[in-house]
């Protein structure tokens, strides 16, 4: 069991990187905005990071890293998404995307290899990267792929460009994704470790660099293979396994990207908290924008405690995990992305400042589309959740047990995450067992005051929404093919993931009862689900009196002292 839930590390992060809002800082927000301006790298904040040894928590610590919780890899990883998404891209979690399939299936000496690669670099997060089979309708990230033919006399022949792929400039792994059959099935393609310094230069042409819309600090180039041999020991697993290996280990991923950028939200909201109350003599926002600000934060938490239980699940749930974390995916994007939206009416004028100041939420909009993958990541997650939808509603939506409650507390300790234990295709529905326990319990408590009988009725239409959603799914066509081309499905599956983040709300709730904390209190919980209600055109009412009061309030305070807002209230530098 991994004890350390990471706040010691995340603190250690957050006080080298200082301050953001110092102008001084060499790694604050103007240091950064100027790096994202004039499209390079930020030097020496990669530099600060490499000497701090960052990359150790890509790396497992049975390989002499830190890697055991990937909730606490997503705490550690927040500093720097607080600050620039492309930094945490560039510099932080690509390699662990990279590396994850060689900790999930290499050899010893592969293994051992990839460690020594992170661990004694001298620029740390970019020394692996990851070359990503071509997805349907991806963007220019996962389009185009590699070949790989067997060679006479052992090994494979490669072929293939790609245009655009993080830190192919200077990695010193790269983790291949390459077809290896052209009959179409689980078994086309092959997951390759190759070392550049290793292959015959005359046949590896690396392309010049990309500019991107997006985190345009960071350096996105092309590599082509001509007819270039590579040894049979690159060959990560067996042949035929990337497919496997990529759904099991993207699983990973699909997690810690919402719970990286709701630190970058975190920030956006910091700035519109700013530009609220700057110059005003009562150090409240206008009427007019605390519903917004308190939305946002609710909305945040909401997004957070999704996150957080996915991550989670990884460890303690392994044979569910794959449910939650294609559904937190696709979940959270909208509203993040959402948010945005409306923060954008609080900062007004400010929204389009490119100063120090302010400038971090233009460039976080920028930011954030690349970092979501844009269509080509919600349609994997569509493809492991929809083929789901009938079997589910038949078999496990009313029926399965509630999770242990540590499940909802990121201060219990968990099992640490071992790759070889995610499933891909079996488990339960663990969070809408959690729905249903908490309107349960909650319909108990409905004379313990307005708010906490509001979150039992909201708790209530949630379940009847499930019950809904039981029905419909459960006619959904048998076959997996038919289900995938019923234009039903994806609606329902939007429906279906919103109830998750319902349920990952009421379990985080419940998980704080004894905390003392804001977290403990029902107002955050009532106002996230009527938000999640709405979304989903519920018959939600209005909130009581004093909840939103309460959730602004409480990011005032938030704000004045320096805590994120997110579920970890984590004291910030500066």
């Amino acid at each position: 069991m991994a004890g350390s839930d990471g706040a010691d590390r995340a603190a250690r992060i957050e006080e080298l990187l200082g301050d953001p809002a110092d102008p001084r800082n060499p790694h604050g927000h103007r240091a950064l905005l100027d790096a994202d301006e004039q499209r390079r790298t930020p030097q020496d904040t990669e530099a600060l990071l490499t000497d701090a040894g960052l990359a150790a928590e890509f790396v497992p610590h049975r390989l002499g890293g830190r890697l055991a919780r990937p909730d606490t890899l997503a705490r550690v990883l927040r500093p720097l998404f607080r600050r620039d998404v492309a930094l945490g891209f560039g510099y932080g979690i690509t390699a662990l995307f990279g590396a994850a399939a060689v900790w999930a299936a290499g050899s010893r000496q592969q293994r051992e290899r990839t460690a020594r690669h992170l661990l004694h670099g001298d620029d740390g997060g970019g020394r692996v990267t990851i070359l990503h089979h071509e997805l349907t309708h991806a963007n220019a990230i996962l389009r185009d792929e590699f070949t790989a033919h067997p060679a006479r006399g052992g090994g494979f022949v490669l072929d293939g460009r790609k245009d655009v792929i993080i830190n192919a400039d200077r990695a010193r792994a790269f983790v291949m994704y390459a077809r290896t059959s052209a009959a179409p099935g689980p078994h086309s393609h092959s997951v390759l470790l190759l070392d550049p310094d290793q292959l015959p230069p005359a046949r590896l042409r690396r392309l010049p660099r990309v500019a991107t819309p997006g985190m345009r600090g960071n350096r996105f180039t092309g590599l082509e293979f001509t007819h270039c041999p590579v040894p049979a020991d690159a060959l990560v697993a067996a042949t035929g396994d990337g497919l496997p290996l990529a759904l099991r280990t993207f699983m990973v991923n699909r997690c810690l990207i919402p719970a990286a950028l709701v630190a970058g939200v975190d920030s956006a909201l910091r700035l519109a908290v700013r530009a609220a109350t700057t110059g005003r003599t009562t150090g409240q926002p206008a009427r007019r924008h605390q519903p917004v600000l308190a939305g946002v934060f609710a909305d945040l938490l909401a997004c957070d405690a999704m996150a957080v239980t996915a991550l989670r699940t990884l460890s303690l749930l392994p044979d569910s995990a794959h449910l939650a974390a294609a559904a937190v995916k696709l979940a959270t994007q909208d509203v993040l992305r959402e948010n945005l939206d409306e923060l954008a009416t609080v900062l007004g004028a400010h929204g389009y400042d490119r100063g120090p100041l302010y400038g971090g939420f233009q460039k976080l909009g920028r930011d954030l589309p690349v970092a979501r993958l844009g269509h080509a990541g919600s349609a994997a997650c569509q493809a492991v959740l929809v083929p789901r939808l009938r079997a589910l509603a038949r078999t496990s939506w009313f029926r399965t047990p509630e999770p242990a409650p540590a499940l909802y507390l990121p201060t219990a300790a968990v099992p640490d995450l071992d790759y070889r234990r995610l499933s891909l295709t079996g488990g339960d529905d663990v969070l809408t067992a959690t729905l249903l326990g908490a309107a349960h319990r909650l319909g108990a408590q409905r004379t313990a005051g307005p708010q906490r009988a509001a979150l039992a009725d909201l708790a209530d239409t949630f379940v009847q929404e499930m019950r809904t959603l039981r029905e419909q799914c459960g006619h959904l066509p048998e076959a997996v093919h038919d289900t995938l081309a019923d234009p039903r499905a994806c609606t329902l599956l939007d429906r279906y993931v919103l109830v998750l983040a319902a349920a990952a709300c009421l379990g985080v709730w419940e998980g704080h009862h004894h905390t003392g904390t804001f977290l403990a209190q029902p107002a955050w919980a009532v106002l996230a689900l009527s938000r999640i209600g709405r979304r989903l055109g519920l018959p939600v009412p209005e909130p009581p009196h004093g909840v939103v009061q309460s959730l602004l309030e409480e990011a005032l305070l938030r704000f004045a002292h320096g805590r994120s807002f997110d579920v970890y209230n984590t004291p910030l530098a500066g």
